[in-house]
């Protein structure tokens, strides 16, 4: 595995792991979160302008709690988003506008996966993106990490790993990935490990990316699970299937209906988790959390699911689908974050742009010393 060069030139830098780095778990203090203004029509046949809707309340409500950065691909989108965000109460001395030219605004797959050290550093892990090995238009959103560190000045690394004799950059995306801080880390292996389809790493093994995912994450464990839910475009991320909401609970996206195309594979999921512990040795404890009712465009079946939750520092943005489980679902969440408040957000138009709001956001952790220096 390559290292960093050193910003001298000098000798090589190790991954950030052996330097006391860890990729922290999301409810864990954020400086911000940054998202994209929707641009790419096409990602929303004849809605866009509703979703403009959307992403201002999704800032209207983390906003309370965290700055939100925003990337705008150009002035006209700066200038719709102004014109949402102060229409929707939005203050806007909580948000920052960062022109960077993008090509979609699933911000959770292409922009930094931090990493923060026991004394305060914040730092980027900067992984390749290729559109999910689906797109061929990725190349600017693959751009914007580049774009974040020299804005902001911190340290950076690009994940590699050896391929037969080439030393290769690693693909990855966020959304395959959930972590519980503490060295245990959530993936399918519909995901990152099939060598058939939307293939992130051709030729990488399990051991090889688990041994990559440590030196760049600080993982210690990672946890299989098999297939992600049906309609999901990017081949199985696990936000929308299972998440950590503390260090050893996950909630696990259940189908209640034994006809229903997930039924099956979410059933195998948990009971694959039922069976697992963390890093640390801990046993997991297992909770279902509701699915809502199938929700198709043209007739394909789109990724709804309320596990694409995020948690904010003071918010719980949920997604919501005028389904009779909505409330299920809230109440669910509302029970693991006593703290925060849960919200829920209209996604019947956002998963027409097979995402919602965990695959639109990601969270820039705050540098919380906790060495006790």
């Amino acid at each position: 595995m390559t290292r960093r060069r050193s910003p001298a030139g000098g000798a090589p830098e190790p991954p950030p792991a052996a330097l006391g780095f860890r990729m922290p778990a999301e409810w864990e203090p954020h400086d911000a979160t940054w998202i994209a203004w929707p641009h790419e029509a096409k990602d929303w046949p004849g809605k866009l302008p509703a979703i403009d809707w959307v992403y201002g309340e999704v800032v209207r409500h983390l906003a309370v709690g965290e700055r939100v950065r925003i990337l705008v691909h150009t002035a006209a989108v700066e200038t719709r988003a102004r014109t949402v965000l102060k229409r929707a109460g939005v203050d806007r001395k909580r948000v920052d506008f960062v022109r960077a030219p993008t090509d979609r605004s699933w911000t959770r797959d292409y922009c930094p996966i931090y990493v923060t050290h026991r004394e305060g550093e914040v730092a980027v892990t900067n992984w390749r993106f290729t559109g999910w090995a689906k797109y061929p238009n990725h190349k600017r959103d693959d751009a914007v990490n580049d774009r974040i560190v020299r804005k902001d000045r911190v340290r950076q690394w690009l994940p590699t790993a050896p391929i037969g004799r080439r030393i290769v950059r690693v693909v990855l995306e966020g959304g395959a990935i959930d972590v519980n801080g503490a060295g245990t880390l959530l993936a399918t292996e519909e995901c990152l490990l099939d060598g058939k389809k939307q293939v992130r790493n051709p030729g990488l093994s399990r051991e090889a990316l688990e041994n990559v995912l440590g030196a760049y994450l600080g993982v210690r464990k990672v946890l299989w699970l098999g297939r992600g839910i049906a309609g999901d475009d990017t081949h199985g991320h696990v936000d929308d299937l299972a998440r950590f909401v503390d260090e050893t609970t996950v909630v696990i996206a259940q189908q209640s209906d034994p006809d229903d195309v997930n039924y099956e594979p979410l059933r195998e999921n948990r009971a694959r988790l039922e069976s697992m512990t963390t890093a640390d040795g801990r046993p997991l404890r297992v909770l279902s959390l509701p699915m809502p009712e199938p929700l198709s465009l043209d007739g394909i079946r789109l990724p709804a699911s309320y596990a694409n939750f995020y948690i904010g520092n003071e918010a719980v943005i949920v997604p919501t689908f005028n389904d009779p489980n909505d409330r299920a679902a809230l109440q669910m969440l509302a029970g693991l974050f006593p703290t925060r408040r849960v919200v829920g957000i209209h996604a019947v138009d956002l998963v027409w742009g097979f995402g919602t709001l965990h695959c639109m956001t990601q969270q820039q952790p705050a540098a919380v010393t906790t060495s006790g220096k």
